[in-house]
Parts: structure tokens; sequence; C-alpha cells
């Protein structure tokens, strides 16, 4: 049963066009957290649909409403407690390995476990990563089980929350002799690192373009970038690839593009991509 089967009786026919059709779910089978964007014209009837989908996914033991996209410093969703336990601490299973998160204090997002595995079947071994904007340093993490024999992750983030569940991850996965968690700003951070690095990720799709020079510095020569960037579906990857040559030509070195993919949409006629790229 769907969450409109489920409220057919509670909410009027043309209410019931604007009940989600999908959402996230962070967590386990013991414990989850369901994350929601609810339209305006069935804001009144939230606590109803938070009621149905806990019914319906009997794990879920909170449900929280998405307020606004990812805003300020540390690059939160604002999202309100809707329905269910005031603890929104979960433990999350991928790819077998763990993730401690409260997505109320640290991004997360389930929908990119395929992703992150895109990029670590591409790791090599003895490889110096850097993972920017590196959060509850998932992608380190899923690295560094796919790939073993990877050298070392630097995985830097400002937000101490999210520093927080990367440290607890790190130890709860048993990775300490592989990844570096560092707090603080990429901008300051990542100039101890300039020259030295195999690959460079920038998951931060939405403002992470601001940081391409920086991240282009740490990369030695015909070193790999993941650059992350929002597109309108007309201007799919150009404005992507546009602003890296733009970037890579102002050092002085030259871009050579390997892939690019849609990872997911992000809005009306947006997407997430990826471009995968040898800065030489």
């Amino acid at each position: 049963m769907d969450l409109r089967e489920l409220l057919k009786d509670k909410l009027s026919e043309e209410e019931l066009k604007f009940v989600p059709r999908s959402f996230d779910i962070i967590g386990s089978k013991g414990k989850a957290v369901a994350i929601v964007k609810i339209r305006r014209e069935i804001e009144s009837k939230d606590k109803l649909i938070a009621e149905a989908i806990m019914k319906i996914n009997k794990n879920v033991k909170s449900v929280l409403k998405k307020l606004s996209g990812r805003i300020g410093k540390y690059r939160l969703y604002n999202l309100e407690l809707i329905a269910g336990d005031e603890n929104t601490e979960v433990i999350h299973k991928e790819y077998g390995y763990i993730i401690k998160v409260d997505p109320r204090k640290a991004y997360f997002s389930p929908r990119e476990s395929t992703e992150r595995q895109r990029i670590a079947s591409q790791a090599k071994p003895n490889e110096i990563i850097m993972l920017m904007f590196a959060g509850t340093g998932v992608y380190g993490i899923a690295i560094c089980k796919k790939q073993p024999n990877v050298g070392k992750v630097i995985a830097i983030e400002i937000n101490p929350d999210a520093f927080y569940y990367m440290q607890e991850n790190i130890r709860i996965n048993k990775l300490s002799n592989k990844i570096i968690p560092i707090l603080g700003d990429v901008e300051e951070k990542c100039k101890d690192y300039f020259g030295i690095c195999d690959r460079v990720i920038m998951p931060f799709a939405t403002e992470g373009w601001k940081h391409l020079e920086t991240a282009i510095k740490c990369l030695k020569q015909n070193g790999i970038l993941h650059f992350y960037f929002i597109s309108s579906e007309e201007r799919l990857f150009q404005d992507a690839i546009e602003i890296l040559i733009k970037e890579v030509e102002k050092l002085g070195r030259k871009v050579e593009v390997l892939s690019k993919r849609i990872v997911g949409r992000f809005g009306v006629r947006l997407y997430k991509v990826c471009i995968d790229a040898k800065i030489i």
C-alpha cells in the first residue's frame, strides 16, 4: 500500500494529487528516519502524511519535513520534526559499511550510494585522495572499503557536528589508519596538501565550483578530479565543463574530460551532474 492509497479516506481527491510519491529513509530495520518534502497545498495535512509514512514503514520512528534546500555555512537542510521520536540519530548501512548520522545536524543522502560506489571503484592502490566537503565521511569510507590498499583519504569538513559523525564513522568502520579527518574550511586546510593528491572529490554540487582553484592546486600532474555541479536541462554538462576549463587554464594547466554523467534530479528541469576529468 502506498501513501495515497492509505490517505484516500482522509484527504480530498485534489489534496491526494499533492501527496509525495517518494521520500528518503535513513537508518536500519531497527530505527530509521524519513525525510519528506510536502507541497504547500497540503502543508496543513503534514502530520497525517507523517503518520501514514510511519504506518507503512514500521522501522521509521521519526518523520522530518524539509523546509528548505541546503543553506548556510554548514550546507544543511532546514528540517522540522512532524512526528515520532525527538532523537533522530540513526545507524545507516550500505555496501557493507556503517554510517552514524543525525540528518538534522549533518547532511547525508541515501540516494547517492550508487554514485559513491562508482567513485570508490576508480580509486587505485596507494593513491592520496582529497575529499572536500567531507560531511560524515561517507565517500572516504566507501573508497577505503572498496579499495583497502588506498594510500590516504584526507577528509575536510567545516561543520563540527558532521565532523563528530565523521570521526565516529571512521572509528566504527575501523579506518583510522586510512582516513585523516580535518575540521575546518577547505580554502585554508587544503593548502597543506597542494600538489600531492592523485584524486580530488568535490561532492558539494551547489557551490563547490567556487573552490575549483583550490581543488586543482591539490592535484599532481595527471591527477583526477570529480567535480559535481547543478545544471539546467538545456545546458546539462556545458556550464560545468566551461567553468572547469576556465579555472584549469587560469592556473596554466590543461584538462581532459574523461566522463560526464547525471547523478540525479535536483529540481524542476535541474540535475546534479558529475564531470570526471584528468588535470594535466
